[in-house]
């Protein structure tokens, strides 16, 4: 059945045909046909575009339009299907590839060599780019931060990072009603065990406690959060 919702529009005339978007499908929805990037079937595209980012040539975008409403046990055929053939389905750019990177906790009194230690535990960090069934986001204590933040506050990495996974976007320059949809979908398919959210001082920027508000509502979940705000100055204010 169709539905209004938003999924991956590529553009011909642009695409070069070399296939870095189709392998960095995670739900294969994406082939390269007659030398040009095709996608399959609607209902095995989720929308959340985390093919975007792999194409050299700006193709791909994201379109709200009519579209067959997306089909997790049908794409999951289908992956069975592309596995018996042989064909791997995610081989993308290592810049996207959903990894988790294991460190040690630092504690509360670090010395000044382990304060200079990165805590990053995942990747991809940007809210566009994540999969909502990424493992590390199971159970988490997830840090949501404006992109700024890391460089006005000096202990971000101890502070907030510490043994967080972080997804990190703008409020102002980004689509706000897509981040609301993959919040939503994260908040849905992962057991988030609380929400920390880190923004900057500029009014612009409280935005992301709005999208991540509008997404547990539409999740239908009640995560605990803790809202922190940053001055340009470096300081934490709230």
């Amino acid at each position: 059945m169709a539905i209004l919702r938003e999924i991956i529009k590529i553009d011909e005339e642009k695409c070069n045909g070399c296939g870095l978007c189709a392998k960095a499908c995670a739900e294969g929805a994406i082939e390269i046909i007659d030398g040009k990037a095709k996608l399959v079937s609607e209902v095995y595209c989720d929308g959340l575009g985390a093919c975007i980012g792999e194409c050299p040539e700006g193709a791909l975008t994201i379109e709200k339009r009519e579209a067959e409403e997306f089909d997790e046990e049908a794409t999951e055929i289908h992956l069975h299907e592309l596995e018996k053939k042989g064909e791997t389905v995610f081989q993308g750019c290592p810049g996207s590839m959903t990894r988790s990177i294991q460190r040690p906790k630092a504690s509360p009194n670090h010395a000044t060599a382990e304060a200079a230690t990165s805590r990053l535990s995942n990747w991809p960090v940007q809210l566009m780019l994540i999969s909502p069934n990424a493992p590390y986001l199971q159970g988490a204590d997830l840090l949501l931060t404006a992109d700024c933040v890391p460089f006005a506050l000096a202990d971000f990495h101890t502070r907030f990072l510490n043994g967080k996974p972080v997804v990190i976007g703008c409020p102002k320059l980004d689509d706000g009603q897509y981040y609301v949809e993959k919040l939503t979908e994260i908040f849905k398919k992962a057991n988030i065990n609380s929400l920390t959210i880190v923004h900057m001082e500029v009014p612009c920027c409280f935005g992301l406690s709005n999208i991540a508000s509008k997404a547990m509502v539409a999740s239908g979940k009640n995560i605990p959060v803790d809202d922190y705000t940053v001055s340009i100055q470096g300081e934490v204010l709230v």
